[in-house]
C-alpha cells in the first residue's frame, strides 16, 4: 500500500539539471525544520539533459521521492495536472525548479491549507511581493498577462503565479484543460473552490538554465482566458460566470465613449470653429463623463446610488483611472517600442489592451468597489 503524505510537492521540469538536485534538497530541508511529512513528486517533460538521471538517482535514495517522465503531450500545465493525480496527499503545491519560488515559504502554504483555504496563491503583487531582476519586456508581458487574468478574477492579485497550493478537492474530478504555463488559471476558472488567501513572496529570476518563454506562450495564454470564459458561458458554472458581463458591458461602454469623443471633436472643430486641441480636451473630457455614466448605470449598476458625495467621488476616482490609463497606454508603448525594440503598432496594440485591463480592474476594485 502507497505511503501517505501530509503534503505533496510537485516540482515540474524540463532541462533542469543545473537546479533540480538543489531544488529536492531546499524542500526536503523544509520538511525536516517545519516537521511536514512531505513527499516531492518531480513531473519531467522527457528532458534531453541530465535531469531524469539526477532525480532517479535520488530518488532511489530517499523515500520521498518520485519521477514521473512524461513521453507525450508535453507542457509544464499538463505535466501539474499530471502531478495532481499521482500526488499521495490531500494538500498539493506546486512549485518551480529553478528557485524564482523560495522554498522557505512552503510550510505557509501548508497551514494556509489547513487553516480552511482551498487555494493559497503566492502572489508578486500583494504587499510584501516583488520582481527582482526582470528584462522590461519580460515585466510588461507579465503585468499584462496579469491584468488580463484579474478581469476573470478581480480578487485575486496574481491570478497567473506559478506558486500555488490547492486542497485535493479544488481539482479532483474538475474539468481542467491544461496548456502552456498558467495552470492556476486553469484551477481558478474550473476548480471548485470558495475560499482562497495569498502569500506575497519575492520572484527571482532563475539562477541557472535558461527561461522557458516563448511567443507561443502568449497565444497559449490567450486561448486558455478564452476556454475559461467559454466553459463559464456554456456551464454558467464558476467564479468567472458571475463577473463576466461586467468587462464585456465595459467595452461596450468605452467604444460609445469613442464615438462621443470623435463626434464631439468633429462638430465643435468643423461646425464651431474651435481649435483641434481644444475640441480635444473638451471632446475627451465628455466621453469620460459618458463612459462614467453609462458604467455606473450599466455595468456596475450604481444608480440607485442618488447622494451626490458618493456620485462625485466615483466619477474623481473615475476620471484618475481613466487618467492613468492613458499614462499607462504611452508607457507601454513607449517601453516596448523604443526600449524592447517591438514594432511600434504590435506595442501600441499591447498597450491598448494593457491599458483596457487596467482601467477595468482599477474602477471595479476602487471605483465601484463591491459593486
Amino acid at each position: 500500500m502507497a505511503e501517505s503524505y501530509d503534503l505533496s510537492v510537485i516540482v515540474p521540469t524540463f532541462n533542469e539539471e543545473k537546479n533540480i538536485a538543489a531544488m529536492i534538497g531546499a524542500i526536503d530541508a523544509v520538511f525536516r525544520e517545519s516537521g511536514i511529512r512531505g513527499e516531492i513528486l518531480v513531473v519531467d517533460d522527457d528532458s534531453n539533459d541530465h535531469t531524469i538521471g539526477i532525480v532517479r538517482e535520488i530518488a532511489g535514495k530517499a523515500d520521498n521521492v518520485r519521477l514521473i517522465v512524461r513521453s507525450e503531450d508535453h507542457g509544464l500545465s499538463q505535466s501539474v495536472v499530471e502531478g495532481f493525480g499521482a500526488a499521495r496527499s490531500d494538500i498539493l503545491l506546486v512549485i518551480d525548479a529553478d528557485f524564482s519560488h523560495p522554498p522557505k515559504l512552503i510550510p505557509r502554504f501548508y497551514e494556509a491549507i489547513r487553516g480552511g483555504a482551498d487555494i493559497a496563491v503566492g502572489s508578486r503583487y500583494t504587499k510584501g511581493g516583488a520582481i527582482e531582476e526582470w528584462p522590461v519586456a519580460r515585466r510588461v508581458m507579465s503585468l499584462g498577462a496579469t491584468a488580463f487574468g484579474r478581469i476573470l478574477f478581480p480578487e485575486v492579485s496574481d491570478p497567473v503565479s506559478g506558486f500555488f497550493a490547492v486542497r485535493r478537492e479544488v481539482v479532483s474530478g474538475a474539468p481542467l484543460e491544461p496548456r502552456g504555463y498558467k495552470i492556476l488559471m486553469e484551477v481558478l476558472g474550473r476548480g471548485r473552490w470558495d475560499s482562497f488567501t495569498e502569500i506575497p513572496f519575492v520572484f527571482r529570476d532563475r539562477e541557472e538554465g535558461e527561461s522557458k518563454l516563448q511567443a507561443g506562450t502568449v497565444i497559449d495564454y490567450l486561448r486558455q482566458c478564452a476556454g475559461i470564459v467559454r466553459f463559464s458561458i456554456t456551464r454558467r458554472a464558476g467564479p468567472v460566470s458571475d463577473e463576466l458581463t461586467r468587462p464585456l458591458r465595459f467595452g461596450l461602454v468605452g467604444l460609445s465613449g469613442i464615438l462621443v469623443n470623435m463626434g464631439i471633436l468633429y462638430a465643435l472643430t468643423e461646425v464651431f470653429g474651435l481649435y483641434y486641441l481644444v475640441s480635444a480636451a473638451i471632446a475627451i473630457e465628455l466621453s469620460i463623463v459618458n463612459n462614467f455614466v453609462w458604467n455606473d448605470v450599466w455595468t456596475f449598476k450604481s444608480a440607485g446610488d442618488l447622494k451626490f458625495e458618493r456620485n462625485l467621488h466615483r466619477f474623481g476616482s473615475f476620471q484618475a483611472v481613466s487618467t492613468a490609463g492613458l499614462v499607462v497606454n504611452m508607457g507601454i508603448l513607449y517601453l516596448l517600442a523604443d526600449v524592447a525594440g517591438v514594432y511600434y503598432l504590435a506595442a501600441n496594440l499591447a498597450g491598448i489592451l494593457i491599458a483596457f485591463a487596467w482601467n477595468y480592474t482599477a474602477n471595479r476594485r476602487y471605483t465601484w468597489r463591491g459593486a
